[in-house]
This record gives structure tokens, C-alpha cells and sequence, in this order.
């Protein structure tokens, strides 16, 4: 498209603006309809769906019970293709209707905790695990504030652009490009003198970052590899092989998953044995 386009003096919705997510967009927050969420049997009650953002917080619970921690949780689907991130009950729980969130029914009054970033931080506090302490703290708290304010361009910026907006654009194209690669020159550099986010220590900082742009340079994301030419980014592509390799990571990006093969979908997560009995492949 070559035509210029002249914002109007003031804004107004366009429900039928295209695009894949374009039903569900809108300007306007709170619940649509009303529903009720599930609460099952453990402290924690998770409502989510296995994108990015969801993987970061399976995988932490999974890290959890695999170090022995008393992290057990209940993992609920939300299918936010079909609305279910505007039912009464999700937005009680997350009033911004966006995946994750999590309940921490552990004490006496439950607790409700919203955003990735903030529900990884409020479990690794809770059980003191997956931190860097010290005068490393700060590292960790600086690259998980670096990929919750750097991972938009890559979904909502180049994602939407390259593989969900009604027709292709290049200028936005273009722009959202540049900035992910240069993001992951940004990783790239640093990993190549450090094991982790935080030298080497594993923290929650890795899980963060890892669904979001391990699984781009593993050529997962959008269909991209090739275009975004993810080959170049050696030390980022050890880093992410390292942490795909680690159990609990391949548990947790499992949780909540509607995608993929079947024997890799568990869309509900309630117990450690459904991994091995719960799988679409074995449930259809």
C-alpha cells in the first residue's frame, strides 16, 4: 500500500479493521459475559495459555517441583480465540483480560497477581528460588525488566505485522525487523561472555526471556527463521538449546498448550502424572 493516510481529528472504532485477532480487539476493557473459573484442589491456581507469556510461569512451577519445592498448582485453560480472557471471572482476577493469572490460595486470603513479570517475581520470592542475589540482583531485575519491555516489538510489533495484519505492509515490516534483530544482537553480545542472563546462574530472568526469543532463534516463532536470518545468533542459540534441554522447561511449555503435536498438548495440568496420561495424544 502506497497511499497516505490522514488520521482523522478524533478516533473512533472500526470493529471490521482485519487482521486474525481483529474480533477481539477492542478499545474498551472489562468482562463481556459472565463466568465463573475453576478452582481446583492445590494452592495455586493458574488460568493461562501456553503462548510466551503463559510458558514463563509453567515453566517456573515446573523448575519448582523439580527442585522440591511445595509449588503444586492447578493449571485451567483459557482460550482467548474464543473470548475467555473477558468472562467476570478472568477479569476479577486480571481487570487488563490478558494471560497469565494466577491465584495464590496458600494463605488465608486468597491473592490475586497478574502480568508475567509480577507473578514470576511474587513465586520466586514466596519459596526463594530462581534468584540472583546481592549485587546481582539488580542484573536479574534489569533483564526481566529488559524482555518485559522488549518482547511487544517482537509479538505485538513484528509478530502482528509479519504474520497477522490483513495484507503485508513493509514500512512497519521494516521497522518491527530491525528492532528484533537488533534486540537479539543485544542478547547475543551478552551471552557470549555469560552461561545465563545472570553469568552463571539460572533465574527467573531466563524463564522469561527464553519462550519469547529462544524459541525465535530456534525458527518457532512466526515463521521467521529464515527472514529474520536467526542463524547469525550463536551464543543466543547455545543459550536457548541449553535451556530447552533442561526437564522442567519441556513440562512447562507443555502446560496449557492447544498447539503443536499432540503428545506435546496437556491443556490442563492438575497433577505431575498427567504428563504422562493427560496428553491430547492420549486423550483426544
Amino acid at each position: 500500500m502506497t497511499e497516505q493516510y490522514t488520521p482523522p481529528k478524533v478516533w473512533t472504532w472500526d470493529s471490521e479493521n482485519g487482521g486474525q485477532w481483529a474480533s477481539l480487539n477492542r478499545p474498551i476493557a472489562g468482562a463481556t459475559h459472565d463466568k465463573v473459573l475453576p478452582v481446583g484442589d492445590h494452592p495455586f491456581q493458574l488460568y493461562s495459555l501456553a503462548t510466551p507469556n503463559g510458558q514463563k510461569v509453567t515453566i517456573l512451577f515446573e523448575e519448582l517441583l523439580e527442585a522440591g519445592f511445595d509449588a503444586e498448582y492447578d493449571a485451567w485453560l483459557i482460550q482467548i480465540g474464543d473470548g475467555d480472557q473477558f468472562g467476570s471471572g478472568f477479569v476479577d482476577v486480571n481487570p487488563n483480560s490478558k494471560i497469565p493469572a494466577l491465584m495464590d490460595r496458600s494463605g488465608d486470603t486468597p491473592v490475586r497477581v497478574f502480568e508475567s513479570g509480577a507473578i514470576l517475581m511474587h513465586l520466586a520470592e514466596k519459596f526463594g528460588a530462581f534468584l540472583a542475589t546481592g549485587n546481582k540482583r539488580a542484573e536479574m531485575l534489569s533483564w526481566l525488566m529488559w524482555q518485559m519491555g522488549a518482547a511487544p516489538y517482537l509479538g505485538g510489533g513484528f509478530g502482528h505485522f509479519y504474520a497477522y495484519a490483513p495484507y503485508p505492509m513493509e514500512y512497519p515490516i521494516n521497522r518491527f525487523t530491525m528492532e528484533v534483530k537488533r534486540q537479539l544482537d543485544v542478547l547475543d553480545r551478552h551471552l557470549a561472555d555469560n552461561t545465563f542472563m545472570v553469568g552463571d546462574t539460572y533465574t527467573i530472568a531466563d524463564m522469561a526471556i527464553w519462550p519469547w526469543y529462544g524459541r525465535t532463534v530456534h525458527g518457532k516463532a512466526y515463521d521467521a527463521g529464515e527472514f529474520l536470518d536467526v542463524g547469525i545468533y550463536k551464543n543466543v542459540i547455545r543459550w536457548a538449546d541449553e535451556i530447552a534441554s533442561r526437564p522442567a522447561v519441556q513440562r512447562g511449555r507443555m502446560v496449557n498448550a492447544v498447539s503443536g503435536e499432540p503428545t506435546e498438548q496437556l491443556r490442563e495440568r492438575h497433577s505431575a502424572s498427567d504428563f504422562a496420561t493427560r496428553t491430547q495424544d492420549k486423550i483426544g
